[in-house]
């Protein structure tokens, strides 16, 4: 059976978020195993709700196994008394022109309930769903004792592991937590020690992206003994100005604060950071669960091709609720499938060695823009940003009325932005010259031998090719 929901039943026909039913599946056994096991910690599917406002309560987690999540972090808990959340504005959102969120900000802080409440609907939730991923995220002071006395507790609740909330950039990096102690190697790698040494639970160190290089604080996370990271937390943001008030928003009382940014917008941030990990030499191997902008099964793909044990979704269940995961367990059932993969791990980090340094790149490869007059809608907006922006490669001509737009290959670098803003998807598309074709720009054949920027004569700092 397809193992999305707890009932063993298939997700499909139902509404997604585009309001869209989705052919049904008449796949009676499919190959696809989307079951995962990280860290020895099972969860039906990969899919786990990221520490946030969707997991702060009994009521809201319950209501996510129920739609099929096969995990959750608890929201962030502390230490008591709780803190205290302003009771105004604390979201505010980016939204791209058709009124899609592209990007959320949130200046909420961790869980502000009391500590017994949260451990106790933590016991209760897991003994009701046994099968699913219960990890707890913690955030207190930087001092032993105080990591000391909240991690058995946490322990006793049945839950399988714990996550260390190192990335929170607003509110709690003012008190010396979150993000202030995830920009500080040493403290990460002693806090992480402490837990490995006073738990017995699989410890996940959750990273900050406000970092120039997160390879140092992933390297900082192993050698205190973590068992995994998850990365990542949210990004410094201010989202804008109500010009007629001069007031930054989301405002309290006339005032704001900078927040945590998520969402769509920054998922190319954190695959990067995600890759930068996965493939470093110090950490290559470390499990990571992957979060920053899953919204689709693709998303989650592309998290698990570069590394990724599980995903983590905040943002997506906030904008379209819980059932979204239903959609996510099917593409990603289905992708597996056509692609012949059986389970997650066959095509785990199998996109990890496609990503090198830039001075690796082959700098004898030559790509050309090819146009499909029979897709082109002539809007034009490939000629007037390559004449504008670029290097004058895309002309323009008009016979009988009809505006035809064509590519200069003896001006074209290959540089791929007529693809990236083409409103057609598929118009326009790059060709690889084979080796004995003629660059026309350069007047050079194409070798189709390899050779980098180390070895270049334009690199005062080349290293001979023999060598």
């Amino acid at each position: 059976v397809h193992p999305c929901h707890a009932d063993g039943t298939c997700c499909t026909g139902r509404l997604t978020r585009s309001g869209i039913t989705p052919q049904h599946n008449t796949r009676e056994h499919p190959m696809a195993d989307i079951r995962s096991n990280f860290l020895g910690i099972q969860s039906p599917n990969p899919f786990w709700l990221a520490s946030a406002p969707p997991t702060d309560k009994e009521i809201n987690v319950t209501r996510a196994f129920e739609a099929g999540w096969g995990g959750v972090v608890w929201k962030t808990l502390g230490e008591d008394p709780p803190v205290v959340n302003v009771n105004g504005p604390r979201y505010s959102t980016l939204m791209s022109q058709d009124r899609r969120v592209i990007g959320l900000n949130n200046i909420e802080l961790i869980t502000d309930r009391p500590l017994h409440t949260n451990l106790e609907e933590i016991k209760r939730v897991k003994r009701n769903w046994p099968d699913r991923a219960m990890i707890v995220s913690l955030m207190v002071p930087c001092v032993e004792e105080s990591w000391k006395a909240i991690v058995p507790l946490v322990e006793d609740t049945g839950a399988d592991g714990i996550e260390l909330n190192f990335g929170c950039p607003h509110g709690m990096s003012e008190r010396g937590m979150g993000a202030a102690v995830g920009q500080v190697p040493e403290y990460i790698q002693m806090v992480t020690a402490w837990c490995k040494h006073y738990s017995k639970l699989p410890v996940i160190v959750k990273l900050t992206p406000n970092i120039t290089d997160v390879r140092h604080p992933a390297r900082a996370a192993k050698a205190g003994g973590a068992d995994a990271v998850s990365l990542i937390n949210t990004i410094n943001s201010i989202m804008g100005v109500d010009l007629d008030r001069m007031v930054m928003s989301p405002s309290t009382d006339g005032w704001g604060s900078h927040g945590g940014y998520c969402g769509p917008a920054v998922k190319p941030i954190a695959l990067n950071m995600v890759a930068e990990i996965a493939r470093d030499a110090q950490t290559a191997g470390l499990p990571i669960s992957g979060i920053g902008g899953i919204t689709t099964w693709r998303d989650a793909a592309e998290y698990i091709a570069l590394g990724c044990g599980t995903v983590q979704v905040c943002t997506a269940a906030m904008v379209y609720g819980f059932k979204i995961v239903q959609d996510m367990c099917d593409g990603l059932s289905n992708f597996m499938d056509e692609h012949g993969y059986a389970t997650l791990d066959d095509f785990k980090g199998q996109a990890v060695p496609t990503v090198k340094d830039w001075k690796n790149l082959n700098l004898n490869h030559i790509e050309k823009a090819v146009i499909n007059q029979d897709a082109c809608i002539q809007c034009g907006r490939c000629h007037v940003v390559c004449e504008d922006t670029s290097h004058q490669a895309i002309t323009f001509t008009k016979e009988g009325g009809v505006r035809k737009f064509e590519i200069n290959e003896a001006e074209c670098v290959g540089c791929n932005l007529c693809v990236s803003i083409c409103p057609v998807p598929e118009c326009i598309t790059m060709r690889a010259l084979e080796p004995g074709e003629v660059d026309v720009r350069t007047g050079k054949k194409v070798t189709g031998e390899y050779a980098n920027w180390t070895t270049h004569p334009n690199n005062p700092q080349r290293v001979s090719a023999a060598a």
